[in-house]
């Protein structure tokens, strides 16, 4: 038998022609488990999803660096399409002269070469301040906590003060952990105000709050109470403290005798020569001056000498002192 090289055409039938398909020609497949005769699916449009961040554990408390150091942030993001990521500091651009980022399929980066205090956030000022009582040298401050402080802990408050005549503040608290003090050793006399600054590990807060009333340090009313004593009576006799003592002149030269005298009330003073009464004679001046006693003998001569006697008299009682005074010719 011969092999057929050409189709066999049955009787009566007509033959049936393929269309050509080219080789390079892909041909359509079926999804998995789809037959023929089954429709065509039709295409889903792509999923959305939310972006979201996903912070790592080291950075989810205060991340702390030195000034100096190279800070390296890398946070990883999911999100279709592929959301955008924008880095700020306190709300405003970065400095990209210091500061690079690069932002991935599925993360961020953050560098920064040299830390600066200037990258970090102070915290917000106290809420309030207020001027509770003020006794003596003393005044009582309370306030409220700020509402920002800086992502960080609080290391404490600063409190100061100034008088109103100089307007200087001074600090006499520092790094105070409670929300209320006492400021003492004020001084009498001026009015202070105060102010709080919340102090964190990047500084002191920017602004402070200022006590609306001022504290008013005034002198206390001082009263003086006298105790009664007893008057005590000076009142004395006449005494004599120093006596007269004798003496010895010579003619014509002048002659003074002094005797001390203590009384109370004041003693009348008289003078006697012989035991008579020399007041008023020209030739004596007699003067007495704080207890002090004294007799002028004017030129005395040979008949002035004798006994001189000089009496105080109050009162109370009367003394006496006398001597004796010599008058001799000169030589």
């Amino acid at each position: 038998m011969e092999a057929a090289t050409a189709p066999e055409v049955a009787s009566g039938s007509k033959p049936k022609v393929k269309e050509a398909i080219p080789a390079d020609a892909e041909q359509p497949r079926a999804p998995p488990g789809q037959g023929a005769g089954c429709p065509t699916p039709q295409l889903l449009p792509p999923t959305e999803e939310h972006p979201k961040i996903w912070l790592p554990r080291a950075l989810r408390q205060t991340y702390i660096r030195k000034v100096g150091d190279t800070v390296n942030l890398l946070i990883p993001f999911q999100g279709k399409p592929k959301p955008q990521v924008t880095w700020t500091h306190d709300g405003c651009a970065l400095d990209t002269s210091r500061v690079s980022v690069r932002n991935g399929e599925r993360d961020s980066i953050l560098f920064i070469r040299e830390a600066q205090r200037a990258d970090s956030e102070r915290p917000g000022p106290p809420q309030s301040i207020k001027l509770v009582d003020v006794w003596g040298f003393s005044a009582t401050l309370e306030w409220t906590p700020p509402q920002d402080t800086g992502n960080t802990a609080l290391l404490g408050y600063t409190v100061q003060k100034a008088d109103t005549k100089s307007g200087l503040w001074f600090t006499v608290l520092e790094r105070y952990h409670r929300t209320s003090c006492i400021v003492s050793d004020l001084i009498i006399g001026n009015s202070y105000a105060f102010r709080v600054f919340a102090e964190n590990q990047c500084g002191l807060s920017e602004t402070a709050p200022i006590t609306a009333d001022l504290a008013h340090i005034q002198k206390a009313a001082t009263i003086y109470k006298t105790k009664g004593f007893a008057q005590r009576d000076f009142s004395e006799a006449p005494k004599f403290t120093q006596p007269l003592a004798d003496c010895t002149t010579v003619t014509g030269y002048d002659t003074q005798l002094f005797c001390c005298v203590r009384a109370s009330p004041r003693p009348k003073i008289i003078w006697l020569k012989n035991k008579m009464d020399i007041q008023g004679d020209p030739k004596y001046r007699a003067l007495t001056h704080l207890g002090i006693c004294s007799l002028e003998i004017r030129k005395p001569g040979p008949f002035d000498g004798g006994i001189y006697t000089c009496k105080a008299v109050n009162p109370l009682g009367e003394a006496s002192v006398d001597c004796r005074v010599d008058v001799k010719a000169p030589n």
